[in-house]
């Protein structure tokens, strides 16, 4: 019922179900007690009368579910009259909501927080994520998105003119709906595009029930704390997502840095690159300090050819990719991948201590749960850096090209550490 009616209506109904009961017992206990006739009568009707004001009363004083309190949750108090909540609505799986900050940028949210936006550090990573998923491949013609969201990066992959079949996993029926009104503009209308389908599922579910294989599979699931998200990030998702990738095929995860802690983080990277050691993690940073991560995996160690993701961004096919990339401050495959951020060699000593996320164990989801409430997402990623080094096996291109970027990357790693003399 919540789902179809939502919760206002569902619990109105129930107090109607509740009324209708408690007229039946009471006319049925009136009937056979002992009074006179009349009396009975009069008795019964005073009750019927009385139980059915009372329920009309209730019915009233339910009042609609708070827009607040779904879009912020535990911190709806501190966001109350600050931004605008522009909808509000109640599905099968997840209450969503969009609000509208005072400078006009929009926040998607799920799971009782702003899970997407089109704020500037977020539509970096949204874009980073769907466009280094299509950019890496020889051959990008059939991507998987592992949850919607906002749409953004869904939309990063659907203008790639190389991608032809794209599906959307997504568990809320709801979720599509709602970014298609209010987020077209900044995923690129992608829920329209014909190209793309939509596929109503626990994305692990739809692993296991499908045959097809993909090219490229980019995750951005929920925090890892809620309820079920974990699973989306095991040893045992990861190489169920490997079954169903094509020969040289990508994969890559969100990572968020902010509201998580040391052991979260490390559980996520550790597990990932345990099942993708060839992997390698890109970052989002803000001022130089950390916020989030794509990760990137690959069947096989095909190096990532700077030169020919250039070349791409440069043909006219590839204009799309290229402003979508120019709009959040990336102007060229160079620093594209010049926020790498490290692999498995580069943070073994960091890695040392991970809890390595199984089915078994779902352990990341109570060291998430207990990372909820802090803000140590610079510090996280200043440790994570600090024994990363240009990769001499991951990239390849021109040697003017790999001179570039290798000082991009030395440059953008130091600017993240902190100073010793």
């Amino acid at each position: 019922l919540v789902g179809s009616l939502g919760s206002q209506v569902t619990q109105q109904i129930l107090i109607g179900i509740a009324a209708t009961s408690g007229v039946l017992v009471l006319v049925g206990t009136s009937s056979s007690a002992h009074a006179p006739q009349g009396l009975r009568a009069r008795a019964a009707v005073l009750l019927v009368a009385s139980v059915c004001i009372a329920a009309m009363l209730l019915v009233r004083v339910i009042p609609p579910l708070p827009g607040l309190l779904v879009a912020y949750g535990r911190y709806a108090a501190t966001w109350a009259g600050i931004n605008q909540i522009v909808y509000v609505g109640e599905g099968v799986t997840a209450a969503v909501a969009v609000s509208r900050t005072p400078d006009g940028k929009l926040n998607y949210h799920n799971a009782g927080k702003v899970q997407a936006s089109s704020e500037p550090q977020d539509m970096k990573l949204q874009r980073m994520l769907g466009h280094i998923t299509t950019l890496v491949p020889q051959n990008p013609t059939k991507v998987l998105v592992i949850g919607c969201g906002a749409g953004v990066t869904a939309g990063a992959v659907s203008i790639d003119p190389m991608v032809k079949d794209q599906t959307i996993a997504e568990i809320e029926p709801l979720v599509p709906q709602v970014v298609s009104t209010h987020f077209a503009e900044h995923n690129f209308n992608v829920i329209a595009n014909p190209k793309v389908k939509v596929h109503l599922d626990d994305a692990r579910h739809y692993l296991l029930t499908t045959d097809e294989k993909f090219d490229a599979i980019t995750s951005d699931p929920l925090d890892p704390w809620v309820k079920g998200a974990a699973t989306l990030y095991t040893r045992e998702f990861f190489e169920e997502v490997k079954e169903h990738l094509n020969p040289g095929g990508v994969v890559t995860l969100f990572v968020q840095l902010y509201e998580s802690s040391d052991a979260a983080v490390k559980s996520e990277v550790g597990t990932f690159l345990e099942a993708f050691p060839n992997g390698a993690v890109f970052a989002n940073t803000v001022n130089g300090q950390g916020y989030d991560l794509v990760l990137f995996g690959q069947l096989g160690d095909r190096r990532i050819d700077v030169d020919a993701v250039q070349a791409r961004l440069n043909s006219p096919e590839g204009a799309p990719i290229r402003d979508s990339l120019a709009q959040v401050g990336i102007n060229s495959a160079v620093e594209l991948f010049g926020t790498y951020a490290g692999n498995r060699t580069d943070m073994a000593a960091w890695l040392s201590d991970a809890a390595i996320n199984t089915d078994r164990n779902l352990r990341l989801q109570y060291l998430a749960g207990l990372g909820l409430n802090l803000y140590r997402s610079a510090d996280i990623y200043r440790g994570m850096i600090q024994d990363t080094r240009y990769p001499e096996n991951l990239f390849q291109g021109s040697e003017r090209t790999l001179t570039e970027l290798r000082t991009f990357i030395d440059r953008t790693l130091a600017a993240s550490r902190p100073f010793t003399e």
